[in-house]
């Protein structure tokens, strides 16, 4: 009889850095606390499309990228792939060279099994991190909430126009056009 061993699964942020899962899934690293998730959904890659496509026609691929889930420390024990990120060059070419840099913007792209308090941790640990704009979108309730902050939040809905300002002050598009 063939035994199969289990992967061993981290237990510090080191072994978390350099782990590769062999399940499929990826991984969020939050003090000390594995967070398994499945990645983008068909209909997240059509919102991340959609969104991608306004980043090119407004011209702001020449100060920086719209990227999906990238790796983000936010604090030195933790470490959370958002969705969607921006990155200016700058940080770009600072994160080249080793320096753990915190994007300006970011969208969650939040899913039915998502938990609300979950949900909301994470927007708390963007703005302590810096984060100056995050937008979760729900795709089924076709609803973007727009933060600048853990107390400014406007809710969007059907035409309601959702903006990235002041990080992009151009990006701006309206709800029924993002679904």
């Amino acid at each position: 009889m063939i035994q199969v061993q289990k992967e061993a699964l981290p237990r510090t942020l080191e072994e978390f850095l350099v782990w590769e899962p062999e399940d499929g899934f990826k991984y969020e690293w939050n003090d000390g606390e594995l967070i398994k998730f499945t990645g983008m959904k068909k209909r997240q890659y059509y919102i991340y499309d959609v969104l991608n496509r306004l980043f090119f026609d407004k011209g702001y691929i020449s100060q920086g990228s719209f990227m999906a889930e990238p790796d983000v420390m936010l604090t030195g024990i933790q470490m959370r792939r958002p969705d969607i990120a921006y990155f200016t060059r700058d940080q770009i070419q600072r994160g080249r060279k080793g320096e753990d840099v915190i994007p300006d913007f970011v969208v969650e792209v939040i899913s039915e099994s998502d938990q609300s308090y979950k949900v909301e941790e994470k927007i708390v640990e963007y703005f302590k991190a810096g984060v100056k704009v995050v937008w979760n979108i729900y795709p089924e309730l076709e609803a973007v909430h727009v933060y600048t902050s853990r107390r400014e939040v406007k809710i969007c809905i059907e035409s309601d126009v959702c903006s990235a300002k002041p990080v992009l002050p151009e990006f701006e598009i309206g709800v029924d056009t993002l679904f």
